[in-house]
Formats: C-alpha cells, structure tokens, sequence
C-alpha cells in the first residue's frame, strides 16, 4: 500500500476532524510503516469548516467577545483570509447547540444575535466576502437575532419593538431597515449548509430540528407557524417568497433570512470544502481514501462529507472505506458506492464511554490497523470490482 488519504470528518462531541484522522494514521503505520498518508481535514460546513479552510486560505483567527444563544457574553472567534476581504463564520462558535446545557435549551428562548455581532465585527474590519458556515445551530430564530445584531428592526402590530428568540416570529408585523449597517449592500456571502429542508411545513427547520433544541410538541407547532407568519411578512416586505425555498430551513431558519435581505449564494458545504482544498488534485494516484462521521446512514448520502468524498474518489477509481461510532443500512451504503462500512466500536459500550476522547482515539486506531491488516494478507479484498485493477497485481509489503 503505497499511498492512502484520510479524510474523516470529526466525530462530533469526541474528536475533531485532525485527531480522527491522526488515529487512523498510526493504525496504517502499524501494518504500512513506509506507506505516504495524505491527511486532509475536512467538514461540511458545519463543527470544524472554520478549522478546516482556514489554513487554506492562509488566514488568521480573530477573537472577540459576544453572545451565545442565551445572551450570555463569551469569548469565541471567526477567520478571516490573507486577502484581508474574506470572513469564515462558523456559525456553531457561538450560536450552537453545544454552547447551552440540555437543561436550558429552549428555541423560544434562543437567538442567532452573536452570529450578527460576528458579522458586524468582520464589516467594520473591512471583510466583504463572507463564508458562513450553518450546523449544529441552537436557535429557531429564523435568524432575526442576527439580523437584529446587524441593525434590523422588528415591530408587533401595535408598533412595539419586539425581543429576542423563535417566540417574536409570530408577532412580527413590519420590519425597519433604517439603522442596518451601511457594509451589507456591498457584502456577498456564500452560505454553507448540508440540507435542502424548507424554511417552514412538515419538512421543514421547526418540524424537523427543533426537538433535538429543546421544543416539545406544541412549541414545534407554534414555532413552525410563527415561520409561516414571518415569510409572509417577508414575502410582502421584500418581494422574496423563502417559504418553501430548497435550504431555507437550515440552522432554524437562518439561511431563510440570509436568502431574503443579503446577496448570497447557498452552497453544499462538502463540495464547497472539496473545491476549495483541490481534493480531486490532491487524492490522484491513491490506493484508498478513508473517511467517516460520528454516525453514518443513508443521510451520509446527501451532502455529508462521506458521500462527497466518495464521489469524487470514484471519478478517478479509487476505492473508499468509511468508518463510524454507529453505522446503518450498510447495504444501502454498500449500494452507494462504499467499499466497505465498518463501526469502530469492538465491544458493547455505553454512547458516553464511547465518546470519550481517548477511548475513541484507540477504536479507531485498532479498527484502521485490523482493516490493514486484512488488505495486506489478501489485498484484492479491497475491491470486488475488476475496475479496481491497482489492486489486482499489488504484491504484499
């Protein structure tokens, strides 16, 4: 085995896309001690693109202070590119889920505000090109809180100006943009994100997300007519209709509200992430690529990155395996195009044992190694399809 890339995405809550990697690194050398591991760092836009481009872009991290969800100041951070004009917002640095405690998490409650103050932060330094990274988000705002944080008004019928979080969508009435920040105008950005859910309706962010932030049944109801409301008062407002718009529902809404009052693009965060890190260049001439997630099902393929690293692996017939915490429908995933799926889990564990940091790091070490292993004894079992052929004549090392 001559060369192998990893590009494994971090498996969120244990280890970060580096430290995944790193472990699946020194299971290959166990077996290939003289084998060129390529690690390539990767996400989808959500935990991790700001790690993942902003070396690529020969940027620096900018820290500053704002808050989280719950209005609580904190300390976080945002990128910005050599050229002095472009900001990477990784939108869960300061409005994730993971920032609130299970206890307090509560869509009502919760705002996108420090997502806006980042932005403003990145306008008045001069960025105008912005990258914004949406997932693993806390709010169901539809991103008022941002747009507030950038100078947005928001008024009830009676006139009055109203609060923070998912519970105003439903009052608002008109919308001032007198005092938004004069940057916006002349500011593009692409909006990253890995789902086409709408911004409201049974498919969409209330219906479909807001449970895991904390929204029992009714205030899933209530919350996905107060987005139904608000694109309304959009729809009259801008002329712009992000009801039922493809995407419109990431991050409980805040792409939504990107679409309806900014000039931007959205964009599946692993092809963005792909093409920016010349990955198609950078895999050529490799024997096999291993990636993989926290979980991987049939969502990893839509837009995650095991599934776009798979695609452009097979536009030059090179072989991939993934590897999980938990795994489902392997068949389904064997069928996609995945050599083979393997869950790094060896014994029966609990999900908090197995999520600990070092216990993750010596699965997937010890899985990465067997799986080596296995190829070095007979290396055609890497590929049951003739047009693997690298591996057909492969002697063993």
């Amino acid at each position: 085995m001559k060369k192998i890339v990893l590009a494994i995405d971090s498996f969120k809550g244990s280890l970060t896309s580096q430290e995944a990697e790193q472990a699946a690194a020194e299971g290959i050398l166990q077996v290939y001690p003289a084998c060129e591991i390529l690690q390539i760092p990767i996400a989808d836009g959500g935990e991790g693109l700001l790690d993942t481009l902003l070396p690529y872009l020969q940027g620096h991290s900018i820290s500053l202070y704002a808050h989280n969800p719950l209005m609580e100041l904190i300390e976080t951070c945002y990128g910005i590119a050599s050229d002095g004009q472009t900001a990477i917002i990784e939108m869960a640095t300061i409005s994730g889920l993971p920032l609130i405690p299970p206890s307090k998490r509560n869509p009502f409650e919760a705002t996108s505000f420090g997502t806006g103050e980042l932005i403003k932060d990145a306008l008045d330094k001069g960025c105008r090109n912005f990258i914004i990274g949406l997932g693993g988000s806390a709010t169901n705002d539809a991103g008022l809180g941002m747009l507030q944080a950038l100078g947005y008004r928001f008024f009830n019928k009676q006139g009055e100006e109203l609060g923070l979080g998912g519970k105003i969508m439903k009052e608002v009435a008109s919308i001032d943009t007198k005092s938004i920040h004069p940057a916006l105008e002349e500011a593009f950005f692409t909006i990253v994100c890995d789902v086409i859910n709408p911004f409201c309706g049974p498919k969409g962010a209330a219906y479909v997300y807001a449970p895991q932030k904390g929204a029992d049944e009714a205030m899933v109801k209530e919350l996905d007519a107060g987005m139904a409301s608000l694109a309304s008062v959009i729809r009259k407002t801008t002329d712009r209709d992000i009801a039922v718009c493809p995407g419109a529902g990431a991050a409980g809404g805040m792409a939504g509200a990107f679409l309806a009052f900014t000039n931007c693009l959205l964009k599946s965060g692993i092809h963005l992430v792909l093409e920016m890190l010349s990955f198609s260049r950078r895999i050529k001439n490799a024997d096999l690529i291993i990636t993989g997630e926290g979980r991987i099902d049939r969502q990893s393929a839509m837009g995650k990155v095991p599934y776009g690293v798979l695609t452009k692996a097979q536009e030059q017939d090179i072989p991939v395996i993934a590897i999980a915490g938990s795994i489902e429908e392997v068949n389904y995933l064997n069928q996609a195009g995945f050599q083979a799926v393997f869950s790094i889990t060896p014994a029966p564990l609990s999900l908090q044992e197995a999520m600990e940091p070092i216990v993750a790091r010596q699965n997937i070490r010890g899985l990465v190694s067997q799986i080596c292993r296995v190829i070095e004894i007979n290396p055609r079992v890497i590929s049951s399809s003739p047009s693997h052929s690298k591996f057909s004549s492969f002697k063993k090392r």
